[in-house]
């Protein structure tokens, strides 16, 4: 055995795997007489030109503690070696640094959080005893909010906006069919003419373009809705902060002409403005920032210089969050660096991860072939040296990999799954990781699709219309949301509970009634109906008179214009060349 070793050990020392110097000292711990082995490297150092690296020294198996405590000591490099070790690795480390450059271990073992107990708010419901719809929407838009629109807009904002929540709940192909004769709707049609309702869309603002400096101009790219996006943005802050959340991106649709428009695929709506959202399980928007540029988050973020968008959202969103709070959100934001911010601040984040971020466990995991012939419902885990963090593989139709600091693979659970080969349900070992995960991240997916049932979808080129729409949207979801919470909470049945549909017809008509003018009978120019043929085919009973009219018309016929005319006293039709003949 001992030639063996002797002859294993020249072997790497001629292809330049150890240097000649460690060959001598594991010659020497093989053989057993230091005194007797011949010195075979010269009394030279070790040559770092043809070290091969490694992190771990070989070491015999029949070296003692002792010997190997020695060898390490005598091993240790110059700081020259270790120039040129860190050289060959391709980094360039300046002689005495101190960088740590160890690597964070992981081991199979069960994990156990810390977890700071959460602090409730106290719930304000008293407060919301007895509300109505518009007291719900009054906590985003307010009269001073809308007195702003209206002397931006110089007009009637307040009904424009009621006629826009009562035409997103009765759905036409076409907005002038409000106020044609088959189909007009009275409620709208009777409060608001359909020019005017053109007119005040087409020139509807929030700011006085001219009070806005370049320099604002430039910083914030949405400018022109800033007032309403702030307003909404207040009635978010003001609901309570639960212990679970959920952050995720969400698309305010729009294809025309806007520079910062944005392309996110496999979404309902994949183009338009993006805007990222923090909301409870229930579907209430707590805080939401729209997208305009990493630069933008990174001047509200301190100590932004290196972080990803990701970890951006995430820490901009979480500004707001209790200590304590457990946040989940999808692989797009989820990374080491989120995690380790998080828990400085004493929250915990959980969520799906991508392979590249998580490579040192994933290596400790099984494959994902390994784990599809363990069939369906296979999961298995792995946790961060200092006991923080815990990366779970679970298998269904494909490997999931999920990270968290504060959920485990364990308890398990029985789910029920869809088989495609089976044509049936079956049941599948489910991790707690995944049970959590898929109860408290669906928040912003489910505010998205109560404002996609009723949108106002009005077809537009201009992006602040699109924006002012959308934002209206997201506080009538919230109000209903929050509506529906409060009854809940009370005992109301479901069946006295207004429906999202009445509720928004409830918020306009009562944005109608109280802003709105109602058209005067009789306002719009009559026409006068056309005598039978036996009285126009008698000459005799034809004579002019003069009339005043209080509005100026123009003859059809003639194209004279003017508040006298002559009409016909049989006929009552304005004969106008009777004022070229007395004229």
């Amino acid at each position: 055995s001992t030639l063996i070793k002797f002859l294993l050990l020249l072997s790497d020392t001629c292809l330049g795997s150890i240097s000649l110097s460690k060959a001598e000292r594991l010659l020497n711990a093989i053989v057993g007489e230091n005194s007797d082995v011949e010195e075979l490297s010269d009394g030279e150092e070790a040559d770092p030109g043809v070290e091969l690296l490694h992190d771990k020294d070989y070491i015999p198996p029949d070296l003692s503690e002792s010997d190997q405590q020695s060898s390490d000591s005598d091993s240790e490099p110059p700081p020259s070696t270790e120039c040129a070790r860190k050289r060959k690795r391709g980094r360039s480390v300046e002689p005495g640094s101190s960088k740590n450059t160890s690597r964070v271990r992981w081991k199979s073992s069960a994990f156990t959080p810390d977890i700071v107990q959460f602090e409730a708010e106290e719930e304000t419901l008293h407060e919301r005893h007895n509300w109505q719809p518009l007291d719900y929407m009054e906590q985003y838009i307010d009269r001073e909010l809308m007195n702003l629109i209206a002397n931006c807009t110089n007009a009637m904002s307040l009904s424009n906006s009621g006629t826009s929540i009562f035409m997103s709940c009765v759905s036409y192909p076409q907005l002038r069919m409000f106020w044609s004769s088959a189909l007009r709707i009275p409620a709208i049609s009777d409060k608001l003419k359909r020019d005017r309702f053109f007119k005040l869309r087409k020139h509807l603002k929030v700011v006085i373009d001219s009070d806005i400096s370049e320099d604002m101009r430039k910083a914030d790219k949405f400018w022109k809705t800033r007032p309403f996006i702030d307003r909404i943005l207040k009635g978010c802050l003001l609901q309570a902060r639960p212990e679970c959340v959920s952050i995720d991106e969400q698309m305010i649709p729009f294809t025309g002409a806007c520079p910062f428009r944005q392309y996110v695929p496999l979404k309902p709506n994949p183009v338009g403005m993006k805007n990222f959202v923090l909301a409870t399980a229930g579907g209430i928007v707590l805080d939401f920032e729209v997208y305009q540029g990493a630069n933008s988050l990174r001047s509200q973020i301190q100590d932004a210089e290196e972080l990803g968008l990701g970890v951006l959202v995430i820490a901009r969103l979480a500004k707001t969050l209790h200590p304590g709070t457990k946040v989940y959100c999808d692989r797009f934001f989820t990374s080491m660096k989120a995690v380790d911010q998080m828990l400085e601040k004493q929250v915990y984040l959980t969520g799906t991860i991508m392979k590249n971020r998580v490579t040192e466990p994933l290596q400790k995991l099984p494959s994902d072939q390994d784990m599809k012939e363990q069939g369906r419902g296979a999961s298995a885990s792995v946790t961060r040296g200092d006991g923080k963090v815990c990366v779970v593989k679970w298998y269904d139709n494909k490997a999931v990999l999920m990270l968290s600091t504060v959920h485990a693979e364990q308890p398990e659970d029985v789910c029920q799954r869809w088989s495609k080969k089976d044509k049936q349900y079956v049941s599948v070992m489910r991790p707690s990781i995944v049970r959590e995960y898929n109860t408290k991240m669906g928040g912003v997916d489910l505010t998205d699709r109560m404002m996609s049932y009723y949108r106002m979808s009005v077809r537009t080129k201009k992006w602040t219309i699109r924006m002012l729409m959308h934002f209206l949207d997201l506080a009538l979801a919230n109000s209903w949301l929050l509506y529906r919470q409060d009854n809940t909470l009370c005992g109301t049945p479901k069946r006295d509970m207004m429906q999202f549909l009445q509720f928004r017809m409830t918020v306009a008509q009562a944005y109608l009634k109280e802003n709105a003018h109602p058209l005067q009978q009789g306002s719009r120019h009559q026409i006068t109906p056309v005598p039978h043929v036996s009285i126009r085919t008698t000459s005799t009973k034809h004579l002019p008179e003069m009339v005043n009219l209080k509005n100026p018309m123009r003859c059809r016929q003639t194209g004279c214009s003017g508040k006298s005319r002559v009409r016909c006293m049989t006929c009552n039709m304005f004969l106008c060349f009777f004022i070229r003949l007395f004229s």
